[in-house]
């Protein structure tokens, strides 16, 4: 929902959900479908999970036509895919999924995590493949933090994930031009958002900004017009997230975990799902069925 707008700026406001935990859903929403690649966007947590348990790991599910990223502010978290791939996601890394033709995988909560009581808190992006590659291999890529560009500047630590800033250009590979960074604020910190980015938008994930007097609290993002420059000023302490790219290469269908320009694409993946024809994640033994397509999502 468009909660105000003005010359330079739209502001969206988060959706909250309780799914076991508390994630606000930024993307998709009905006045923004997309900002550059990302399609999707989820802010999970800060929350705790119980030792002992597998309460709210999130089982084998399955993806077409779209990359993941992944990153968190604090905790971990324990990814799994039918690749074969097992890797323990740390704050400040960046975990790439390109699920093309498709992929399955799991997320779960670590023991010594849960055992901790440590909260785990994070972000997770789905960006729309370009069409040509919707059916391409399935991939994963790890970027450790230390691989990626960090620096301070105007009273902000900096660190880029993929894309370019000025002179700094981030190792993680993505098959569009998108940009993403993140940023820690102290009070009075002032930054702008690289304008040759075509579409761009800030997420205030905690704390807030203020922008030519419109005060930003957490939990908006706030997509910025084509070519503007505004200047944006932490009010206290704050952790953004700027996001954007090139603009998608034609419209794509969202249902369930599966991104496509073809509906019938979208359909057969979920037939594909619950008949047992995707890859199976080595060692895991239940799974998230599909939900059932209605009638209206099939036009």
């Amino acid at each position: 929902m468009m909660a105000a707008e003005n010359e330079a700026l739209q502001i969206l406001n988060a959706q909250t959900r309780d799914i076991g935990f508390p994630v606000r859903r930024l993307l998709p929403q009905i006045s923004r479908r997309s900002i550059g690649p990302f399609v999707f966007l989820d802010h999970m947590g800060p929350a705790r999970f119980p030792a002992g348990s597998t309460e709210n790991d999130v089982r084998p599910h399955p993806h077409i036509g779209l990359g993941t990223l992944t990153y968190l502010f604090s905790g971990a978290m324990m990814h799994r895919d039918s690749l074969g791939v097992v890797q323990r996601i740390l704050p400040g890394a960046v975990n790439w999924m390109c699920a093309g033709r498709g992929i399955s995988h799991s997320e779960r909560i670590p023991e010594d995590v849960r055992a901790a009581d440590e909260a785990v808190e994070g972000i997770q992006m789905w960006l729309a493949l370009p069409e040509p590659l919707q059916e391409a291999e399935p991939a994963f890529r790890h970027y450790p933090e230390s691989a990626l560009p960090a620096w301070q500047q105007d009273g902000a630590d900096w660190h880029l994930l993929i894309g370019e800033w000025g002179t700094r250009r981030s190792p993680v590979a993505v098959p569009s031009s998108t940009f993403y960074a993140a940023g820690k604020l102290g009070a009075e910190a002032i930054f702008e958002f690289p304008a040759e980015v075509e579409e761009r938008a800030v997420y205030v994930a905690q704390g807030a900004l203020v922008s030519d007097g419109q005060r930003l609290q957490a939990g908006s993002l706030v997509v910025l017009a084509p070519g503007s420059t505004p200047v944006f000023r932490a009010t206290e302490s704050a952790r953004v997230m700027l996001l954007g790219g090139a603009p998608l290469d034609g419209p794509r269908y969202m249902w369930w975990n599966f991104v496509s320009s073809s509906r019938e694409r979208i359909e057969k993946a979920a037939a594909d799902w619950n008949a047992g024809r995707f890859p199976e994640v080595p060692g895991e033994h239940d799974r998230i069925p599909a939900p059932a397509l209605k009638p209206e999502q099939r036009n």
